[in-house]
């Protein structure tokens, strides 16, 4: 691994398991000072210590909707590690699967609320403390679902689309100092997604034209290069990361 991120510190939420987990691993694998957040404190003690313990990570607990545990993020990240040069928003939930006309309204709303208002308030609030003069890099975490329907989990998409369209505006307001790029999986085998594989792995996966579904490990590579300065002529853009899945489909 090479210490491309020596001197920077990242701020991940949803960060305790799978994916965001995934992420902290290798940008502290990459030199990274990290601080995840997530609900549970055991869960995120367990995460520094896989990370290697306070001198690389910080846990950060609260529900990522909550802006006051936003600004304590925020924070301790700078007061820290000295400062919040990269974001990464994982946070994602889908409390519901079915269709949309049986969906509570006050279900979807809170989808929109966590999936891209959170995500928003996320991105300003490390703005205001640190980028708008330092300058950083942003990579929202969306979903295959928010560009091809997938029944089942309509509402989670529409909130992941919205995300990526997000991404764009934020992309052209924050250049030149700050780049936002996303990244849109199909199914990663996580717990979050348990459902979607759980028992028929080998079927859904013979879908997919590399034949297996996604690990952690592999958004996590794409997500440290957007972050990176590999990537730093690419702003606004999504990076849909599938396996083929969407080619073979047309999607």
């Amino acid at each position: 691994m090479s210490d491309r991120f020596a001197g920077q510190t990242a701020i991940i939420t949803g960060a305790s398991r799978g994916i965001g987990l995934a992420i902290a691993e290798r940008l502290v694998a990459e030199g990274a000072k990290v601080v995840i957040t997530g609900r549970k404190a055991d869960a995120l003690a367990d995460a520094v210590a896989c990370l290697g313990g306070p001198d690389h990570a910080l846990g950060v607990a609260g529900h990522a909707a909550d802006t006051a545990h936003q600004d304590e993020a925020v924070t301790r990240a700078i007061d820290t590690f000295g400062s919040a040069d990269l974001l990464v928003n994982n946070t994602g939930i889908n409390p519901v699967y079915g269709p949309l006309m049986e969906l509570d309204p006050t279900v979807a709303r809170n989808v929109v609320e966590v999936n891209v208002l959170s995500a928003l308030s996320w991105v300003q609030k490390t703005y205001k403390a640190w980028m708008s003069g330092h300058g950083g890099a942003i990579v929202n975490i969306a979903s295959l679902s928010g560009i091809r329907p997938e029944p089942g989990i309509g509402m989670y998409g529409a909130s992941k689309a919205m995300l990526m369209h997000l991404t764009k505006e934020l992309a052209v307001e924050m250049s030149p100092r700050v780049r936002v790029n996303a990244v849109a999986p199909a199914v990663v085998k996580t717990r979050f997604a348990a459902a979607l594989y759980e028992g028929r792995e080998e079927a859904v996966a013979a879908e997919y034209p590399l034949m297996r579904l996604g690990a952690p490990d592999d958004i996590a590579g794409v997500v440290t290069f957007l972050l990176s300065g590999d990537a730093a002529w690419m702003t606004g853009r999504t990076l849909v990361v599938d396996g083929g899945l969407a080619a073979a489909g047309g999607a």
